[in-house]
């Protein structure tokens, strides 16, 4: 017992504090870091904040390949791992490093491509300074993508060993950095040139690089489960295939994110571009309530995948009652401080009179979704971790396109800019449902079938 992976020994409740609490930590930081961005970037002004706002679809995406690729990568791990299949683990880690390449590569093309016709199509005036904020912002973070996606593939790999303290380490160091360097490259501090919104996206491309390398050396020297060896690769299509079976649900799921939000700004800039930076506050503001359930959820899947490949059923439905009850309390403070304070919420980001008046309503009625979200994520990551992805894609298409955005485009044209909010809560509602009837299924066809090994 004591030569096994603590993925199937620990007790559960510790094991999930143990290989959870330090990414939620580390997504915490994450989450700040976001926040103090979009703090600095406000204090240039209202328009360089709006610029910011309006890149964040791009951004969602390259979160979704990076994240998603990394979910497929770390649950088909997991189970070689439960399985005592090493061999294989490390070709899966290897492919999922050529993966991450792959994908560093198409951002590239769309930041020397895509990223001005993107502000386009949501800015009328070229000449405005949210269009040049925005190309300027965005095409680094595009260009300099190297980095977070080498974050991704390097921290799943120590997530996947339950290895989460160095993950910690590595994009606490980055969100550090990042907050360090942005006044200092915005404002030009120390003899550095102001940089502006400019000097905000190199912040942020540095942090990550300087995660992503923090994270390969941890792999190197404390990652002794895994061995990387690029003598040794070979692209293997079908596992390949396989992290993209549980990945590609996760990259659309997360990719609609991104469509969510365009076609939001697009709603939401016919009223008043303050409208827009409102929901890009919004944006930044919620990350820290939903940061720690996402890291929560980091530690969950690999805990779910080892156990499932290790035939332990009760670990499992424990470790998804426990992943749940936390949840649930990090989603309530979020609750409880959209609801009663949002206009101290808004006052870090200097918000004008106007956006006072638009954004503290706005919070109080997004502030109910809370109530009903955390279900919603625990249940989709349950899917993802046990090889059924494509529920969370349903839910997440039906949650996001189907309800979200067609109710927000019917409220604005019946009620006005007032009404649009609403549209949150409506759709979380349905995603509760979904959820809730496929996390029936799942528990009926897979989890009840698991032979308890622990039993």
């Amino acid at each position: 017992m004591s030569n096994e992976n603590k993925m199937g020994v620990m007790p559960v409740n510790k094991l999930l504090i143990n290989v959870s609490l330090p990414m939620m930590i580390s997504m915490l930081v994450q989450a700040l870091y976001n926040i103090v961005d979009s703090i600095f970037v406000a204090k240039i002004s209202e328009d360089a904040l709006t610029a910011v706002s309006l890149a964040f679809p791009i951004q969602t995406l390259i979160i979704a390949v990076g994240g998603g690729t990394g979910v497929g990568m770390n649950a088909l791990l997991s189970k070689c791992l439960g399985e005592k299949k090493q061999d294989k683990a490390n070709r899966v880690a290897m492919n999922g490093i050529f993966l991450a390449i792959v994908s560093y590569l198409l951002f590239v093309l769309i930041g020397l491509f895509v990223v001005k016709p993107f502000f386009v199509s949501q800015v009328e005036d070229v000449n405005s300074d949210i269009y040049t904020y925005g190309v300027e912002y965005l095409s680094i973070v595009c260009i300099c993508s190297f980095g977070i996606m080498g974050q991704f593939v390097f921290e799943r790999l120590l997530q996947a060993t339950g290895k989460t303290f160095y993950t910690m380490l590595s994009q606490g160091a980055g969100a550090i950095i990042n907050i360090i360097l942005d006044p200092i490259l915005i404002f030009g501090y120390f003899g550095m040139p102001a940089m502006g919104v400019a000097g905000a996206a190199v912040a942020t491309v540095v942090g990550q690089i300087a995660s992503a390398g923090i994270a390969f050396y941890f792999n190197i020297s404390k990652n002794h489960e895994i061995q990387l060896s690029v003598k040794n690769f070979k692209i293997d299509w079908k596992i390949i295939g396989r992290v993209y079976a549980v990945g590609i649900p996760s990259i659309i799921m997360q990719s609609i994110g991104s469509v969510m939000t365009y076609s939001m700004n697009r709603i939401l800039i016919g009223f008043t571009s303050t409208a827009t930076a409102v929901f890009g506050v919004y944006f930044k503001l919620q990350s820290f309530f939903f940061m720690p359930v996402f890291g929560l959820n980091n530690g969950l899947v690999p805990i779910i995948a080892y156990n499932f490949g290790a035939g332990k059923r009760s670990r499992m439905i424990k470790a998804i009652k426990c992943s749940m009850a936390y949840a649930f309390g990090f989603c309530c403070i979020g609750f409880l401080l959209f609801m009663f304070v949002p206009d101290k919420l808004f006052m870090l980001f200097d918000a004008s009179p106007e956006m006072l008046s638009i954004g503290v309503p706005a919070l109080r009625i997004i502030s109910l979704h809370y109530v009903l979200a955390w279900f919603c994520i625990i249940s989709g990551t349950v899917f993802q971790a046990l090889g059924n992805a494509v529920y969370s894609l349903i839910v997440s298409v039906a949650r996001q396109l189907v309800v979200l955005i067609p109710a927000a485009y019917i409220l604005a044209k019946l009620g006005g800019l007032s009404y649009v909010w609403w549209s949150f809560p409506i759709a979380e509602l349905m995603s509760l449902v979904m959820s809730t009837f496929f996390l029936v299924i799942i528990y009926k066809k897979i989890i009840s079938k698991v032979p308890d090994t622990m039993a």
